[in-house]
């Protein structure tokens, strides 16, 4: 396709984020063009190691990889999520080492050398874990920032707390400083969180529909059935929200969620309100942050599970 969209994930996998870079491949509306990594929900070697198994697992080792921030931008993060992901981050599945080597480039710079040599206004950003990278952009290299076309991230929630803290989603909290950086600048972000996720929920039905998907599909319901489990005993659903890949969704098919642009402040305290993404939701804003509200839940699990199982005619 002529006119794929050019795409950047910005990403700490995690099980989520390495169904969402699959998802991403399997997508002739994107052409994903740069993969830089970032710290969350386990240390950033092995997310970086692990981005690059998930794309040689894909058949697509051609797609640079750029490792990033090592930690937030003031305070360290008090902890990671392998509880959830696995202390390696895939769910406890071992995938073939890439042939390829990380870039030599550091994200940031990698992230803006693409910017620059693209027209202004093409390139989607889909940041899917803390925002650390992003932020780190705005204040480096500003003039390429101010060409990226859309910055869609997964993180924050609007009216349904967090799920770190009371009040925070993962990927705010793991640097709500960054957050409110990225949330404060004039950058096109779309805000896909907690309110949109939790709701979007495949079932194993789902993930048997695809585990037969060749090995991409086998692995891909390989890290979830890890993230099965903690769902049933976290949330008590039969089933997994598909957070990364719903944002994904959103990057691939603008207007899959509904959005309204809307003020949001991040809680940066050190109090029980860290990480809070406080979404003003009295009135639409002229400026802002898109906020996604609303979701087929339905329609976007089953784009998901349709283009998992296209893997298996590849």
């Amino acid at each position: 396709m002529a006119d794929r969209t050019p795409l950047v994930i910005d990403t700490d996998p995690g099980i989520d984020d390495a169904l969402a870079i699959l998802l991403a491949l399997a997508s002739p509306e994107v052409d994903l063009q740069l993969v830089t990594t970032v710290h969350g929900n386990v240390e950033l070697a092995q997310v970086t190691e692990n981005a690059l198994r998930v794309l040689h697992l894909a058949g697509r080792s051609d797609v640079p990889v750029a490792a990033g921030a090592a930690g937030p931008l003031v305070h360290p993060l008090p902890e990671r999520a392998g509880h959830v992901h696995g202390a390696a981050g895939l769910g406890g599945v071992e995938l073939p080492p890439s042939p390829a080597p990380v870039d030599p480039r550091p994200a940031v710079v990698a992230l803006a050398e693409l910017l620059m040599a693209h027209e202004p206004g093409t390139v989607t950003v889909a940041p899917i874990g803390p925002l650390t990278n992003v932020a780190l952009l705005l204040h480096v290299f500003p003039e390429a920032a101010a060409r990226i076309g859309r910055v869609v991230w997964m993180g924050g929630s609007a009216t349904r707390g967090g799920n770190v803290t009371a009040a925070a989603e993962f990927n705010a909290w793991a640097d709500p400083e960054a957050a409110a950086a990225v949330l404060g600048s004039d950058l096109p972000v779309t805000m896909v969180g907690l309110d949109v996720t939790l709701p979007t929920v495949l079932t194993e039905a789902g993930i048997d529909r695809f585990s037969g998907a060749g090995p991409v599909g086998a692995a891909a319901a390989g890290f979830l059935r890890q993230y099965l489990d903690a769902a049933r005993d976290r949330y008590g659903i039969d089933g997994v929200s598909v957070h990364d890949a719903l944002a994904l969704t959103e990057a691939i098919v603008p207007g899959t969620l509904g959005t309204v642009r809307r003020e949001v402040v991040v809680g940066t305290t050190l109090g029980a309100a860290r990480g809070q993404t406080l979404v003003d939701r009295r009135a639409a804003a002229e400026r802002g942050t898109a906020v996604a509200e609303t979701v087929d839940s339905d329609a976007a699990v089953e784009f998901l599970v349709s283009r998992l199982c296209s893997y298996e005619a590849a």
